[in-house]
């Protein structure tokens, strides 16, 4: 089927084009949020070609993902006019955790009943109001980049995009804490205003992290991010704040999971002291990723609700 989706979250998207359709994604000259187009810092197949506006207009669609609140709006303008739910079948995934007061937390999709709402986490869904909007919870799923780890730098990989901006969202300000803990060494977007590596090629950072003894996840309130996950498909153990869906997320096995700082720099001090009980950890990080995160799992689960919602893959069996 032919997907429109934004190029909004390069990780997520990564694995969603990885399916058997074909994806279509918006590109504006300066390629802004509205128009970011394909990837260049991720390999995508072909299937996952660009699409301007002025050809979007007459493109069969069959189905639209959405991925912001605005982007009902832009579909149709995108799309000549067809709306979102109403003039073709919709999903709309939602990426974050809410914000605010617990008792108010309505999704801006709430009581959409012609829309799909999706979560990444059980966490969102239990956080999120949705009120009439039915909702369904497709976990994360990521490329397998393999087991790569060497912990052969006594140091913590942190992965953080936008870390000065986002703040203690993102536990920035916990960093000089666990500094001293153990050596820290900060990847993402943004990462360079405090001496890191500014948003390198996912190769590369798959690579270097690897080399790093631990994967530090300092997070206090995000969804549950991806480099985590692509963090244990290293090989990597884990030392992490206890918040959102991570405890969920990481098994005791695989590292540490606490809301108790201090006992978390004890570990990360243990994990630099003991390089086999760190690769262990990791062992167990890894074959837990690959029996929760599969690519193959998260492709089927999207296939079995696109089918739902489209009727065709419902249609082409009783064609066959």
């Amino acid at each position: 089927m032919r997907i429109l989706l934004w190029h909004v979250h390069g990780s997520w998207t990564t694995a969603f084009v990885q399916g058997p359709h074909q994806y279509l994604l918006p590109v504006l000259p300066g390629r802004g949020p509205d128009g970011r187009g394909r990837a260049r810092t991720w390999e995508w197949p072909d299937t996952a070609a660009e699409v301007t506006l002025e050809e979007a207009a007459t493109t069969p669609v069959d189905v639209v993902l959405l991925q912001r609140p605005e982007e009902l709006a832009l579909c149709e303008r995108w799309l000549g006019g067809r709306r979102p739910g109403v003039d073709l079948p919709a999903v709309y995934v939602e990426h974050n955790a809410p914000q605010g007061l617990v008792n108010e937390m309505r999704h801006p999709l709430a009581d959409r009943p012609e829309l799909n709402l999706v979560h990444v986490t059980h966490f969102n869904d239990l956080f999120w109001e949705a009120g009439s909007t039915p909702t369904t919870v497709i976990e994360h799923g990521v490329l397998d980049p393999g087991h790569r780890y060497t912990g052969e730098l006594e140091r913590c990989a942190v992965a953080i995009n936008e870390p000065v901006r986002r703040g203690r969202v993102t536990g920035t300000d916990l960093l000089a804490r666990f500094a001293r803990a153990a050596p820290l060494d900060l990847f993402g977007i943004g990462a360079g205003m405090l001496g890191g590596v500014e948003d390198p090629p996912q190769q590369e950072l798959h690579r270097e992290m690897a080399r790093r003894r631990v994967y530090l996840h300092p997070i206090r309130w995000t969804s549950l991010g991806l480099s985590l996950i692509e963090a244990m498909h290293l090989g990597m153990p884990v030392v992490a704040l206890a918040t959102t869906e991570v405890a969920d997320a990481v098994p005791p096995d695989a590292g540490l999971v606490s809301t108790d700082v201090e006992r978390l720099c004890g570990e990360l001090r243990r994990l630099m002291k003991t390089p086999s009980w760190a690769r262990q950890l990791g062992a167990n990080a890894r074959r837990a990723a690959l029996a929760r995160y599969s690519l193959r799992r998260f492709l089927r689960d999207w296939d079995d609700l696109l089918a739902e919602v489209t009727g065709l893959r419902a249609l082409e069996e009783v064609t066959a």
